[in-house]
C-alpha cells in the first residue's frame, strides 16, 4: 500500500467514526432533521429488535420525535466499533460497513404532576448497531442502520433478548 493509500484510508476511518459518532449525538439530542440528513438517499433504519420501526430515514425520524419524548435522558455509547471497507461498482473504498456494540443508558419522563425523577437511569439496554455507510459527494452517509438489542434493564428488573447476530 503506499502512504497515499494509506493516508486516505485513515482520513475515510476517521469520517466515518465522525459519522457514527455524530448518530449517537443527534439521536441524544433529538435532532431530527439532523438525523435525516446522516443518511444516504433511500437510506433505512430498522429498530425492530428494541420494540421500534422499520423504515426510510424520514419514517423512523418520524417515529423516533414520538418515542423518545418519554426519555428526557438518553446517552447512546457506541464502542468497539469494527469497520470494513467494501465494493461498490468494482471501487475500492466507495461503501464500508461498521459493526459496534452500545450501550444506551435513558431516563423516564416524570408524570405530568408527579415527582421529579431521579438522576439514575429508570432504563438502560444494550446490543450491537451495524451500519452500512455510502460514500456520496457529500461524503459519508448511512445507508442502513439496524439495531439488534440483547438486553435490557428497566428499574432493577433485567431482561436478556436473545441475540441474533
Amino acid at each position: 500500500m503506499t502512504q497515499r493509500v494509506e493516508l486516505a484510508a485513515v482520513i475515510d476511518r476517521l469520517a466515518i467514526d465522525a459519522l457514527i459518532t455524530e448518530y449517537a449525538v443527534t439521536v441524544d439530542d433529538g435532532d431530527w432533521d439532523a438525523y435525516q440528513q446522516l443518511f444516504a438517499p433511500g437510506g433505512r433504519a430498522d429498530y425492530r429488535s428494541a420494540g421500534g420501526i422499520e423504515g426510510d430515514a424520514a419514517e423512523v425520524a418520524a417515529w423516533l420525535t414520538e418515542t423518545m419524548r418519554m426519555f428526557p435522558m438518553r446517552q447512546h455509547l457506541i464502542v468497539n466499533r469494527r469497520l470494513e471497507f467494501g465494493t461498490l461498482d468494482q471501487d475500492i473504498g466507495d461503501s464500508a460497513r461498521v459493526r459496534a456494540d452500545y450501550v444506551n443508558p435513558m431516563r423516564f419522563a416524570a408524570p405530568p404532576g408527579g415527582t421529579k425523577p431521579s438522576s439514575a437511569p429508570d432504563f438502560v439496554c444494550g446490543g450491537r448497531y451495524s451500519f452500512a455507510l455510502l460514500r456520496t459527494h457529500g461524503g459519508w452517509r448511512l445507508r442502513e442502520v439496524a439495531v439488534r438489542e440483547k438486553w435490557r434493564r428497566v428499574g432493577d428488573q433485567p431482561h436478556a433478548t436473545p441475540a441474533k447476530d
